[in-house]
Order: structure tokens, then sequence, then C-alpha cells
């Protein structure tokens, strides 16, 4: 039996998603192997922008253009870390390459960079992450909590957060008003 690989796809929450971290939500899979899951929500800001972030670190902003990115909650774990969503991977001290142009990054010195040179341009800055045990991830899609689809990195660089939830959903053909709250088992 061939395995269910999430990596680089989108979990779209069902609208009968009742845990409040996840209900509305869309989730970037960076991470998905017989270990668990791991991923970041991209479309619920935190009250703090991104130049409020820096400040907090001790992080001297040269690039005011970034100033005003929201930060994001990434999920319910580790919501005292900060996790960088970006385009392209580059070569920080701690990234997950997720694919070819997309990198997950940990540590501090994408963060430099960015108030530094505002790059890399293409990002999202989440507090938290989303965190899966081995087979979890498999058994809420089989109960259908989420939808997934391949993810489209035009959603996550190029549409703003509130936008996100619903492009996802049109790249299955599925229209957000359509969706029960209850499903359905044959």
């Amino acid at each position: 039996m061939e395995s269910i690989n999430f990596t680089d796809h989108f979990l779209i929450a069902m609208p009968a998603m009742a845990d409040p971290y996840f209900a509305r939500t869309l989730v970037y899979v960076a991470e998905h192997n017989a270990r668990g899951a791991l991923g970041v929500i991209v479309n619920r800001p935190l009250d703090m922008s991104l130049g409020t972030l820096l400040e907090r670190i001790d992080v001297h902003l040269e690039a005011p253009e970034v100033a005003k990115l929201h930060v994001l909650f990434g999920g319910p774990v580790q919501t005292d870390r900060g996790f960088v969503l970006h385009r392209p991977v580059g070569q920080w001290q701690s990234t997950l390459a997720i694919n070819s142009e997309v990198g997950l990054t940990s540590s501090r010195d994408v963060l430099l960079a960015v108030a530094r040179d505002g790059q890399p341009r293409d990002l999202l800055v989440t507090l938290g992450y989303a965190g899966w045990s081995a087979g979890q991830l498999e058994h809420e899609v089989a109960q259908n909590a989420w939808l997934t689809v391949p993810a489209d990195q035009r959603v996550l660089f190029e549409l703003p957060f509130e936008e996100r939830l619903a492009s996802a959903m049109e790249l299955l053909g599925v229209n957000p008003t359509n969706l029960a709250d209850e499903a359905g088992h044959a």
C-alpha cells in the first residue's frame, strides 16, 4: 500500500471543525512523513506586525517595507517561537526545504536578512506551528476534518491572508458556501 504524503499541500478545515485553533483555517503542510506532519496556518493574523516582532527580539529594522506585514498564528505548538515560510529556499541556518522553491526557517538569521534587506521578499512569518503525530493527520483526513489540495505558491505569497482560504477551495472547484457542516460516510 502506498503511503499518503501531504507535504506541499494545503489542508482546508471543513466547516464542522470543532477545534477553535483550526476552525476556518488554511494550513500549509511543510513536512509529512512516517513520524507525523508539521504545517503552519497561513490565514490567521495576530494583532502584531513584523516591525513589532522584530523590535521585541531586538532586531534593528532597516527595510521599512516589511514593518507592516502581519505576523500570523501558525498553530498551537511552540507559540513563543517564530517560523518563516519563504521563497526562495535560500541558505539559512535552520531551513526545511519543502520543495525546490519554498523553505520553512526557524533560525534568527532569516529575520536579520528580512530586517536588513527586505529579503526574501516572499515570506510569511508565524508564531507557532501545527503538528500531528504519526498517522494522526491521515486519520483526520479520513474523518473528513480536512480537504486537501496541492499547494499553490500564488495563494501563499501573492494573496492577502483573508483571501487564501477561499482561493484554496477554488483550486478544488469548491464553493465555500456549498460545504455542509456534517460529513457523510458510505
